[in-house]
């Protein structure tokens, strides 16, 4: 009896308590571009358009999750459902540059390889966010920029249109009056699969009336968007030269590892220094237990996630 208590006493003593699994935590959180975006500039019918398609886009990509897809697939297809809309200003509402063309920029990036794909300055893309990732997949490159990022995709059997699909009414006065309230509107997704991979995307048309060639932060690693699943996933929307001085998506990572903040703290400290710096914009982040941050410093940001065991949220006030 004695040899019975003691072995019971030593298994415990050095196998511990049994192994209770923690529930799998997986979902996404996307964002529609930060800028001017108040209730007083907003009609009715206007927010019920993007929460709409806000909505349609979290659902997408959570159906993927859900049925043990990966997060790959889950930010490529929430992030094409925001390219063919003409809301956002990413594919078929991109901006136009001064010269009266559309440039589209587009990446996405896997945390649990650190592999990246990225166009930067397309022109006839229909989808930017499915070329960066042929360009991940399918060269040793991370960067394909103009008429070589057009040719490559159409190699790769990616739907090629004219420039002139791109243009919206509401786009073209904008850059008849080139009003600050049509400047941003950059999309982004980032997923948290099953198998607990990161995944972040984003693609823009860039800023109204920019000068033609112009590259952002968005098709930058570590800029405008980074994934490592030892972290978490970034994806940012704003001016995007001060993201790319400020490798803002990667320092959202960085003050994880090196200074332990949570997602939120880093996320937020992280806009706390595009502020101070002048910079105008905001970023969705998820780590790698399912918290999301979503900070920006402007009066508004279309944003949302949708997390399993909950229902989806949409929100685009800064209240």
């Amino acid at each position: 009896m004695k040899k019975v208590i003691l072995f019971i006493a030593f298994t415990m003593m050095y196998c511990g308590k049994p192994t209770v699994n923690k529930p799998v935590v997986y979902g996404l959180v996307i964002h529609g571009g930060a800028g001017t975006i108040t209730r007083k500039n907003m009609s009715p019918e206007k927010e019920s358009a993007y929460r709409g398609k806000l909505t349609e886009a979290l659902a997408a990509g959570f159906e993927i999750l859900e049925k043990g897809g990966s997060g790959m697939d889950a930010v490529e297809t929430t992030i094409r459902i925001m390219e063919d809309s003409p809301l956002f200003n990413a594919g078929k509402g991109a901006v136009f540059t001064s010269a009266g063309t559309n440039e589209l920029d587009a990446s996405i990036m896997d945390g649990s390889t650190l592999q990246a794909g990225a166009v930067a300055g397309v022109k006839t893309i229909k989808n930017p966010i499915s070329a960066a990732r042929k360009v991940m997949e399918e060269t040793w490159h991370v960067m394909l920029a103009g008429d070589g990022a057009d040719h490559f995709a159409k190699e790769q059997g990616l739907e090629i249109v004219n420039n002139d699909y791109f243009y919206t009414e509401r786009r073209w006065k904008a850059l008849q009056k080139a009003q600050d309230a049509e400047k941003h509107g950059t999309v982004g997704c980032v997923a948290l699969d099953r198998n607990g991979n990161i995944v972040a995307g984003t693609s823009t048309g860039g800023l109204t009336n920019k000068r033609w060639g112009r590259i952002g932060d968005t098709p930058i690693v570590g800029a405008g968007n980074y994934a490592n699943n030892q972290t978490c996933g970034v994806s940012g929307t704003g001016q995007g030269e001060y993201f790319i001085r400020g490798n803002m998506a990667y320092d959202v990572s960085a003050l994880m590892n090196y200074s332990s903040l949570s997602v939120e703290q880093a996320a937020r400290q992280v806009i706390d220094k595009l502020s101070g710096r002048g910079g105008r914009g905001g970023l969705i982040a998820m780590d790698k237990n399912g918290n999301i941050a979503m900070p920006f410093n402007t009066e508004g940001m279309y944003r949302g996630y949708y997390l399993n065991g909950s229902e989806p949220v949409i929100k685009i006030y800064n209240d």
